[in-house]
């Protein structure tokens, strides 16, 4: 594939296939993203549709950043959007029914183990769920950091990209975030994989 900046390079002077690649390429974090912060897999193909027209429209208006922090303060932004409309219309539901479609497209990089058995295989079910469950839990400002930090392994620099906020503040909101999941996560921590126990436990 073409380098991303000449990709980019091309989608600016309005080649369509090179925003295609562009497209292929983060799709699937990009929807991962959205159904992270808004827990529908639905909502989420919407929010992660209408942020990829979004960026195609303006595209020009790319400068420093990279694309990918660039795109994910776009979906973040339409997903911020998409929960203000549900608070102003409390008949909607946020919450998942449990069903395979609401499932995330492929596992966090944590939970991914390609020799694993059967009943790691369940267990690494059990606990993405209880993640998802957990996240919902979350103020959105807080679930989004975790997110982007924790599991789209964005380091700080590119996540204050994203959601434009003072380094110190997220920090503050990334501690605060792993102290109420790892509370959360109370029931299923054996579950847990070491590396990730410990990142949580090291937050406070």
């Amino acid at each position: 594939m073409m380098h991303e900046q000449q990709l980019i390079r091309n989608a600016k002077k309005g080649d369509l296939e090179a925003f295609n690649e562009l497209v292929l390429v983060y799709q699937v974090r990009a929807f991962n993203l959205a159904l992270r912060i808004l827990a529908d897999s639905e909502l989420a193909a919407d929010v992660t549709q209408e942020a990829f027209i979004a960026a195609y429209h303006h595209l020009n208006s790319l400068r420093g950043d990279s694309f990918r922090p660039w795109l994910f303060r776009i979906v973040t932004n339409r997903c911020y959007d998409e929960l203000r409309r549900q608070k102003r219309r409390p008949s909607q539901s946020l919450q998942s029914d449990g069903s395979e479609e609401n499932q995330v497209m492929d596992d966090p990089a944590y939970l991914q183990d390609p020799q694993s058995s059967s009943e790691d295989q369940l267990a690494a079910k059990q606990l993405e769920q209880a993640v998802q469950d957990c996240l919902r839990q979350l103020p959105p400002e807080f679930r989004s950091v975790v997110v982007l930090i924790d599991l789209q392994g964005m380091d700080y620099q590119e996540a204050r990209q994203v959601i434009r906020t003072p380094l110190g503040t997220l920090k503050s909101r990334l501690a605060r975030a792993r102290i109420r999941l790892q509370d959360c996560l109370q029931g299923v921590w054996e579950l847990l994989p070491e590396k990730y126990r410990l990142k949580i436990e090291g937050s406070g």
